[in-house]
């Protein structure tokens, strides 16, 4: 079984900064991509950033050049580095990432419980 565990959600007035955490743990042999989704209410998911194992980034165009994705592999965690924040950046976001659990096994995505960010105006 695999776990991911978000950390680092909160509450911050508009212009501040956030960073989010998330750990994978259990039975992986390997992490391909991992990356960050948000979910406002009344609205769907939508993909706010991803890293690959090589560290290839790609970001939705409403945070480009305001949040960083990065990841350390030995820890299997992967962070999100939220800087000017707006109130339209409130929502619940999710980790989600691409693994195997052995080798030659099939990738299959896994996904957090999500953790909160409110940013008020």
């Amino acid at each position: 079984q695999v776990q991911l565990v978000e950390s680092g959600g909160g509450l911050v007035q508009a212009g501040g900064s956030l960073r989010l955490s998330c750990a994978a743990s259990g039975s992986i042999f390997e992490i391909n991509a991992m990356g960050w989704y948000r979910q406002a209410p009344g609205k769907q998911r939508e993909l706010v950033a991803t890293i690959s194992s090589d560290a290839n980034t790609h970001y939705a165009d409403s945070v480009q050049g305001r949040f960083t994705i990065s990841r350390d592999n030995a820890k299997n965690t992967v962070y999100l580095q939220m800087n000017s924040l707006k109130p339209e950046d409130t929502a619940v976001y999710y980790c989600q990432s691409s693994l195997r659990r052995r080798r030659y096994g099939p990738l299959l995505d896994s996904w957090g419980q999500g953790t909160q960010v409110t940013v008020s105006s």
